[in-house]
C-alpha cells in the first residue's frame, strides 16, 4: 500500500485510514520499530488491558483464591514494630 507523506506544522507525517486504524486496533499510540531498512508501526496496547474482564471471569469461576496464605503459622508480627 502506498501512502503520501503530508505536512503537519513544521513536521511531516502520514495519515492512516479509519479502516486501518480499526483493523489493527490502533488507538492513541504506536511503537516505531526500525529494522533492516524498514519502519514497522506496531499498535501500542494499554498495559493490563483486559485484566478487568479476566478478573471478573476468574471470580465467577471461583478461581481467584490465594495460592499462599497471607499469614504463615509461625509468623509473628513483633518484628514489624
Amino acid at each position: 500500500m502506498e501512502v503520501s507523506i503530508i505536512k503537519i506544522g513544521n513536521s511531516k507525517g502520514l495519515r492512516l485510514s479509519k479502516e486501518i486504524l480499526e483493523r489493527y486496533e490502533i488507538r492513541d499510540k504506536v511503537e516505531l520499530i526500525f529494522e533492516k531498512g524498514y519502519i514497522i508501526l506496531k499498535p501500542k496496547k494499554q498495559p493490563r488491558s483486559g485484566w478487568d474482564v479476566a478478573f471478573k471471569q476468574m471470580h465467577e469461576n471461583n478461581d481467584d483464591k490465594l495460592l499462599l496464605d497471607d499469614v504463615f503459622e509461625d509468623e509473628t508480627f513483633e518484628e514489624w514494630k
